[in-house]
């Protein structure tokens, strides 16, 4: 991964085919197509639909393996390294070691306890970055069996079982399910993934008492002004991006890169 460092990629034009950058690396990534996002919250002066321009994806979450050559390539993101302002300590907690992973960390698994700091470091030395919320919806929004996912029978299922089940590692290997209908694996039901804007929607100061607050975002007036109080994934998703901040390392959380065209 040390040669990834500073990569220029080339423009590709073909739905399906790897980046390539200029040394010959690769990242399996899917161009995903022009849309909307119609954000499940939003405030007064925001529009119900959202353009989101084409950008290329990762086709699955990053890796430990992925994770642990660009650890090696820049050691000042190593666990016992890493500057505790930019993550906490959990930082890479399943791992054996600064440079081993070990049996809770298998290398085709998805790389969690990481922050949003070490997140965005990694996709800058691939040069790319994480997506927005826009963008990552618009993709999830495309269901596994049908176009779309709110629908999706077979994205119910999926969430559902998820939701169920207690999170207990070892993590399984990224793309083990069906990807969705762009090509893209693993955005429901193997971990959450930061995204560039995780903290549009925080609080600012105690709910009750910050007169700032947008009011209609938040408690009953948030649930009755959503787009579509049934989407309970993305309420599940506004939820838990609202609870985290950059420095967090949790079990559950990963990332995966994405690449303006």
């Amino acid at each position: 991964m040390t040669s990834h460092r500073h990569l220029a990629l080339l423009a590709l034009v073909l739905v399906g085919a790897p980046v390539r950058a200029t040394d010959g690396a690769e990242r399996d990534q899917v161009l995903v197509p022009a849309g909307e996002f119609a954000p499940l919250l939003r405030s007064r002066d925001e529009p119900e639909r959202v353009p989101v321009a084409s950008f290329w994806m990762d086709v699955r979450p990053v890796t430990n393996a992925e994770f642990l050559a660009f650890v090696r390539a820049h050691p000042e993101w190593a666990r016992s390294r890493a500057r505790r302002l930019f993550v906490d300590s959990q930082y890479l907690a399943h791992w054996a070691g600064d440079f081993e992973l070990g049996p809770a960390a298998p290398p085709d698994a998805p790389v969690v306890y990481v922050s949003w700091f070490a997140a965005r470091a990694y996709a800058a030395s691939w040069g790319a970055r994480l997506p927005s919320i826009a963008e990552w919806e618009r993709a999830a929004a495309v269901g596994i069996s049908t176009d779309n996912a709110r629908t999706d029978p077979a994205v119910a299922e999926v969430m559902a079982g998820w939701f169920s089940r207690p999170n207990e590692g070892p993590l399984p290997a990224v793309a083990g399910g069906a990807p969705n209908r762009l090509g893209v694996h693993d955005l429901f039901g193997l971990v959450w993934e930061w995204v560039e804007d995780f903290n549009t929607a925080l609080v600012t100061g105690e709910s009750r008492a910050d007169t700032g607050l947008e009011r209609n975002l938040f408690c009953g007036a948030g649930s009755v002004g959503t787009r579509d109080n049934t989407d309970y994934p993305a309420f599940m998703r506004a939820g838990f991006r609202s609870s985290l901040r950059a420095a967090y390392c949790v079990p559950n959380l990963g990332f995966r890169c994405v690449v303006t065209p």
